[in-house]
């Protein structure tokens, strides 16, 4: 008999939902009972794990149970604005009677649910009211019941209550399995020791134990990996069915190139650039990625692969995440190849640039464009896959930090049909461009062959020579004064120094709702700092700022004056992270460094450190947690970015790491990638169900094909 409901059933059609919540739900990208069922809770509020509120101390989190002594509803003189004050009681396991109030906002309802002598188990944050000179807690959530409660991520007009309410209205069937049919059979559940997934979905949502929780999140968390490592086994599969330009190796013209460097290349740099010019020389497409650490010197590794391509009779496309990096990139290849007769332009959004003369007479901007897109190398932003793109002979895609970019977008630079279908040549259209991607993010090897398992890896791990190590200071608030004099002293000597702040501009929605919070720590903006800086701290010294709502112009002005010593001081916020080379600047100071992950930072770091003078990390806090110091002073002690990878990895999590924002590609929402035992877990049902041949797995095809990825393999 079929379902009542399916996983595409819309959720206005749920008991409870309708047209209007359905409006809400789809805020949060809820629009079918299986975007429900996968919309995992945040957290847990065990209410079965009770605390005495005695030995607390302000800022902890408690769970109790109290007796409700009395309620009131006090309204203040703010029109509509009401306070709900409650005596709690809690008897202790020594029979004493412990008291404390609980104090909510605008809910004076809940006079009519936390009757006088009801008791109820409460969870919330302990504060301190300085009037009342007494520790109190703070909108408090309470149940009647000691159990496992889920809290989800919510949006206007939703609750929690809400929630387990609609999800509760399907998960109470008994059999789940008709709506969610499994993607295993019962064989590899026994043998992986994983439970249905039907039950999963059930303790996810509402966990009867500690036990089942976990076993629910290990079965979930294997789905997750398992699609991750199924498409990339896939499109490395796909890819080795595929055919592109096998290139001569230009060993003449290369070694000639290297000669003529300002500096020597590192045994790494030699290495990778081998590995890079072998995949080359193949008729299978190149998928590399060249992994390296902040001034480990990928540019020039990407440069030789670059030279070989153009003498092969090919272009090169080289995509870069930002203007300022694209800018960079371009000048760096006009320098060191000029003189080799290779035409370089660059392509932004808003900006056409060429170093061949011939091209500087043309008035009209898409003629121009037009022309530049059939350079020997293509320099630019997303601009490069813009609608109406069309080049001339594409044998390799370079793209920088590429984890800063989509999926899709990726893909839109290297599937054929964007690219050598508009050859000239039409003996070689179906010919796919060899692929390099790079990045600077120092990405633990265990996380890199999980996620880019279709990808072939080259990694820098040496540093060119007569780099002096950065010396790196968590600053204390008190020391903040001698950092500034410290500042003065080094730019007297005639060095340069970079500011870096978490916001833009300060939040004026600073209006607290009550005076009760210990502390509000005032978070650095980019344009307080600059006025701060410039007026009273160092109003003798050109400082200037950037960010990213600047125009383009403004922003290639700015970095190019303060490249030429125009300017002493450079307020930013993390738009600097990437592919900023100022070798003058001998300083970066980090505000509100807490706020950052050990692997960002390391990248502002990076941004100083580029010369032979010796340079400092200044790491600014205000947040005087021992969990915060001790993650911080981390830095202080390492600057292997590798390393630092992996402590972030078990400390914060693969998000920073990976990037938020994948298009095409969710984020994992349970699974971790440390989690190395789940992952070989999945890549051996992987490899089983690829050995069968994964048309005999219906389900799991359907999976594939419901996110599009059959359609266009990723």
């Amino acid at each position: 008999m079929k379902p009542a409901i399916q996983l595409n059933t819309p959720v206005q059609y749920l008991k409870g939902v309708g047209p209007k919540m359905a409006k809400k739900l789809a805020n949060l990208e809820i629009k079918n009972v299986g975007d429900l069922l996968y919309y995992f809770p945040r957290n847990y509020i065990d209410y079965s794990k009770i605390q005495d509120i005695k030995n607390t101390r302000i800022g902890d989190i408690v769970v109790f149970c109290a007796k409700v002594i009395s309620i009131s509803n006090i309204k203040t003189r703010k029109k509509k604005f009401v306070i709900t004050k409650v005596k709690l009681e809690q008897v202790s396991e020594q029979d004493t009677k412990i008291a404390i109030s609980a104090i909510w906002f605008n809910q004076p309802f809940l006079q009519n649910i936390l009757g006088v002598g009801s008791v109820w188990y409460f969870m919330g944050k302990i504060n301190y009211d300085f009037n009342l000179k007494e520790k109190i807690l703070l909108s408090p959530t309470f149940e009647k019941k000691s159990k496992i409660v889920p809290i989800y991520s919510l949006t206007y007009g939703l609750t929690n209550n809400y929630f387990r309410k609609i999800i509760s209205s399907i998960t109470n069937s008994e059999d789940l399995s008709p709506i969610l049919k499994d993607f295993f059979s019962k064989d590899i559940l026994d043998k992986f020791n994983l439970v249905s997934l039907s039950d999963a979905i059930k303790e996810i949502h509402f966990p009867t134990s500690d036990n089942r929780l976990e076993e629910s999140r290990k079965r979930l968390s294997f789905d997750e990996l398992f699609f991750i490592i199924l498409k990339l086994a896939l499109v490395k599969k796909e890819n080795l069915t595929k055919k592109s330009t096998s290139l001569q190796i230009k060993k003449n013209t290369l070694v000639k190139f290297v000669k003529s460097l300002p500096y020597k290349l590192t045994n790494a740099q030699r290495k990778a650039s081998w590995e890079i010019l072998n995949d080359l020389s193949k008729e299978v497409p190149m998928n590399r990625l060249l992994e390296g650490d902040v001034g480990s010197g990928k540019t020039i590794v990407a440069l030789i692969a670059s030279l070989n391509i153009i003498r092969n009779g090919y272009q090169v496309i080289w995509m870069a995440p930002t203007e300022i990096l694209a800018t960079q990139h371009y000048q760096t290849a006009c320098e060191l190849l000029n003189k080799l007769n290779i035409t370089i332009s660059m392509i932004t959004s808003k900006k056409l640039k060429t170093n061949n003369s011939k091209f500087k007479t043309i008035s009209d901007n898409s003629k121009l464009k037009n022309e530049l897109m059939k350079q020997d190398l293509i320099i630019g932003t997303h601009a490069l896959i813009q609608k109406g793109c069309k080049y001339k002979n594409i044998g390799l895609v370079i793209i920088d930090e590429q984890h800063r970019f989509g999926v899709k977008q990726r893909a839109a630079l290297t599937q054929s049909n964007n690219l050598n279908k508009q050859s000239d040549r039409t003996t070689e259209t179906s010919l796919i461009p060899h692929f390099l991607s790079m990045t600077a993010t120092p990405i633990p090897r265990t996380l890199a062959l999980s996620i880019y398992s279709d990808l072939d890896i080259s990694i820098l791990d040496e540093m060119p020579k007569n780099r002096k190590k950065i010396i790196t200071k968590l600053v204390d608030p008190v020391n903040r004064e001698k950092a500034y004099q410290f500042v003065c002293e080094q730019i007297k000597n005639g060095r340069q120094v970079f500011i870096v702040c978490p916001l833009i501009e300060e939040n004026n929605n600073k209006q607290l709702t009550n005076n009760i919070k210990l502390f509000d720590l005032d978070k650095k903006s980019v344009k307080a700092e600059y006025e701060k800086l410039s007026k009273r701290i160092f109003p003798d010294l050109c400082i200037t700022m950037l960010h990213g709502k600047m125009k383009s112009e403004e922003k290639e002005k700015i970095m190019k004056d303060f490249l030429e010593k125009k300017s002493d001081i450079l307020i930013s916020t993390s738009v600097i992270e990437v592919g900023i080379d100022v070798p003058n600047a001998a300083i970066i100071i980090i505000e509100d460094a807490e706020r950052f992950g050990l692997a960002q930072l390391h990248q502002f770091r990076g941004r100083v450190g580029r010369s032979n003078f010796q340079s400092y990390c200044l790491l600014f806090t205000s947040n005087l947690s021992i969990e915060v110091r001790n993650r911080l002073k981390k830095l202080e002690k390492c600057s292997d970015g590798f390393k630092l990878a992996e402590i972030d990895l078990v400390l914060r999590g693969p998000g920073e790491l990976l990037g938020k924002h994948q298009s095409g590609r969710k984020n994992l929402k349970i699974a971790k990638l440390t989690d190395i035992i789940t992952i070989n877990k999945a890549k051996s049902v992987v490899d089983l169900i690829i050995k069968q041949n994964i048309k005999n797995f219906p389900i799991i095809l359907k999976k594939l094909d419901e996110e599009n990825f059959l359609h266009h393999l990723e």
